[in-house]
């Protein structure tokens, strides 16, 4: 405890090394000598996965200009991209919602900067002042990589081969890009 009351030091959350994706460990021989939890199922019925779990009615509900965003869109390729690298079962549904209503949200402020511009009118004075919109789509687009980094580090941390392309999240430009032409 310092002398102001307040206390400083010790452990603080994200300090540290950060861990080691498990397809790294398996390339370098396991240098850590601790046994690592690979799930491989060779013994097991032929099981199908589960379906996508419906996203929720808030993700496709209309907005106050008639239009939908694109969450639900966001939603079902973010969670066929986790099955595909079998990580579907450990990120809940919960947090793929928040990071399709983010993008969403965060293109959705993209394109209200494209019509109405980079300046407002202030409501009592009348005077120039920064649009609102361009906060908000700093603040979106923050919450969506925070976000983002959550399920890609459960992903990274799970899958036994090491993984290299495109990803929902990258291709969030994109999305931006196809929302502002209309298409």
């Amino acid at each position: 405890m310092a002398k102001d009351g307040t206390s400083r030091g010790g452990a603080r959350i994200g300090a540290g090394q950060k861990k080691k994706p498990l397809a790294d460990k398996i390339l370098e021989g396991n240098p850590g000598r601790r046994k690592l939890m690979v799930m491989e199922f060779t013994d097991t019925a032929d099981l199908e996965g589960q379906n996508m779990p419906p996203p929720r009615d808030y993700l496709a509900a209309k907005q106050k200009n008639g239009k939908t965003t694109l969450a639900v869109e966001i939603y079902e390729k973010t969670w066929r991209w986790l099955k595909e690298r079998r990580c579907d079962h450990l990120i809940p549904a919960q947090l793929i919602e928040q990071y399709a209503q983010s993008v969403a949200r965060w293109i959705q402020c993209e394109e209200c900067i494209t019509e109405f511009g980079f300046l407002a009118k202030h409501p009592t004075t009348g005077n120039a002042i920064p649009s609102p919109y361009v906060a908000m789509s700093q603040s979106f687009m923050k919450q969506a990589n925070n976000l983002w980094y959550q399920i890609y580090q459960v992903v990274r941390e799970n899958c036994a081969s090491d993984y290299k392309g495109a990803t929902p999240h990258d291709d969030a430009m994109e999305r931006l890009l196809t929302a502002r032409r209309g298409g």
